[in-house]
């Protein structure tokens, strides 16, 4: 059943990237040198893809074989089926095989239903924080949940993109060229580009004086004002990000260009991690980057030295390096907070990620608060049986100082089982043991294990089976009972037993 699926998802998938580029049947059946009606056959799922057809449909149709891989449904399928745990769908019986259907045949539905579902619960929100104020209540207005499926917006968009844009890429090139940049000296470069190039100077300002602002760009002034709270690493990337809200914008609009967003406030938010993007394309140049990554076997403390960036600044960049022909490993990237709000994912691995509250409580993401700045590994295996080698370490918000609360983060970073050898942290675990893999979910909403300890809420697929009167680790699951109890005829023979023993 497995293969039958992913043939018809592959089907749907070559039919919908022939038309998003505007080539006809008859002129993609001609580059492959196969019948129009084998296309369509191709197409709706009657025929299988071969592997020197599938290699000529990713040169036809210009994407890279990792474009026809299905983690684009999979985290569809995981989205949709969070949408339809809520109490709105409650008494409708939407099953996972229907869902499935509904990904493989029409994803553009599924995103749609995505869409509508944001909506809804965005008015459900302003109608919330209106009734709170009107009540006399301080809490949060309406722009809360704006902001919110901003975020999410910009999730998608990246993920979309697989988090790799090479517009970007050959502007952070050419801005090393331009501004001569050299290693170990980053800052030197950037501040005279400024200088010479735009007419823009730096300035180091006192804590008081930046009023909570670790950059502020005066354009009347052309003065860029850094923070002196701001480590080295985080002033190089802030100069960097302002290079490219100056000098590059055109190059971030035409990345956007084409793309809509239903909130408004999506394509200001969405320029800023483009911009961001870029920061971290110049700091750390894809070729120099990747090369390192792979000689030290992205040992990320060695690449934070060597290219003067933060450890979440190097995970990141880890997870952009997607060029053709010169990629890296496809990893996943989770970060998180101590309450498990995660407020930055992505997945090139496979795994997924909770749209909807947080992920599983047994990722290790989650250990790492228990030993902060310490890096944790864990293999973990999803409840479709895919198995991923992961890390984790908490990092610490820069900025402030005595009286600011100090705030950390999680940062997770993984890839499939089969690419753990690329991390040096995997030496020391052994990855050939299945007893040693930790089960973890999506969330509890949505996964199937009925048994975890530290289950939070009931599943939405599942009955809820409790007996008062048995408590297991879990208050949404009764266990089953290791014996039957006896009837009458087996008590006796269990007395009789007992009688005849010594």
């Amino acid at each position: 059943m497995t293969s039958g699926r992913k043939k018809a998802i592959l089907g749907d998938k070559v039919r919908r990237l022939r038309r998003q580029r505007g080539v006809t049947q008859t002129a993609l059946a001609g580059e492959l040198g196969i019948s129009p009606s084998y296309l369509n056959l191709i197409e709706h799922n009657q025929r299988p893809v071969t592997v020197p057809l599938l290699i000529k449909l990713a040169q036809a149709l210009e994407v890279d074989l990792a474009g026809f891989a299905d983690h684009d449904e999979a985290q569809l399928l995981t989205d949709l089926r969070e949408v339809f745990g809520d109490s709105l769908f409650r008494g409708r019986d939407i099953g996972l095989s229907e869902l499935r259907e509904l990904v493989a045949a029409a994803p553009e539905a599924g995103r749609a239903v995505l869409d509508l579902y944001g909506a809804y619960s965005r008015v459900c929100d302003d109608r919330a924080a209106l009734f709170e104020r009107l009540d006399g209540g301080d809490g949060p207005s309406g722009t809360a949940a704006a902001s919110r499926l901003a975020s999410e917006e910009i999730t998608d968009f990246v993920q979309s993109r697989a988090n790799h844009f090479p517009e970007l890429e050959e502007a952070a090139e050419r801005l090393w060229r331009e501004a001569r940049l050299e290693y170990g000296d980053v800052h030197a470069g950037l501040v005279r580009h400024l200088d010479e190039s735009l007419g823009v100077r730096v300035r180091i300002a006192r804590f008081a004086e930046s009023a909570g602002a670790v950059r502020r760009y005066e354009e009347r002034e052309r003065e860029i004002m850094l923070s002196e709270v701001l480590p080295q690493s985080s002033r190089n990337f802030q100069l960097a990000n302002q290079i490219a809200l100056l000098q590059y914008r055109a190059t971030i609009d035409g990345c956007l260009e084409g793309t809509r967003f239903a909130n408004p406030d999506t394509p200001a938010l969405a320029r800023v991690a483009l911009a961001n993007y870029f920061a971290g394309a110049v700091l750390m140049p894809y070729e120099a980057f990747l090369g390192a990554a792979r000689d030290l076997r992205c040992d990320i403390d060695i690449l934070e030295h060597r290219f003067g960036v933060s450890f979440e600044q190097a995970c990141h960049r880890l997870t952009t390096l997607q060029r053709p022909g010169a990629r890296g490993v496809p990893l996943h990237f989770v970060r998180v907070d101590i309450a498990g709000n995660i407020s930055k994912r992505f997945s090139a691995s496979g795994i997924q990620i909770s749209r909807q509250g947080g992920a599983c409580p047994r990722w290790n993401v989650y250990d790492a608060f228990m030993s902060p700045g310490l890096i944790r590994t864990q293999v973990s295996r999803t409840p479709d049986g895919a198995t991923y080698f992961c890390i984790a370490r908490t990092v610490q918000k820069q900025g402030g100082g005595y009286w600011q609360r100090q705030s950390y983060l999680a940062i997770g970073l993984g890839c499939r089982i089969e690419d753990a050898k690329a991390f040096v942290y995997a030496d020391s675990v052994d990855l050939e043991n299945p007893d040693a893999a930790v089960s973890i979910g999506v969330n509890c909403r949505i996964c199937e294990r009925l048994d975890c300890r530290q289950r939070a809420f009931p599943p939405i697929h599942h009955r809820i089976n409790v007996d008062e009167n048995v408590r297991g680790y879990s208050a949404y699951v009764t266990p089953a009972a290791s014996h039957p109890p006896p009837d009458g005829a087996s008590r006796r023979r269990r007395d009789d037993d007992a009688g005849r023993r010594p």
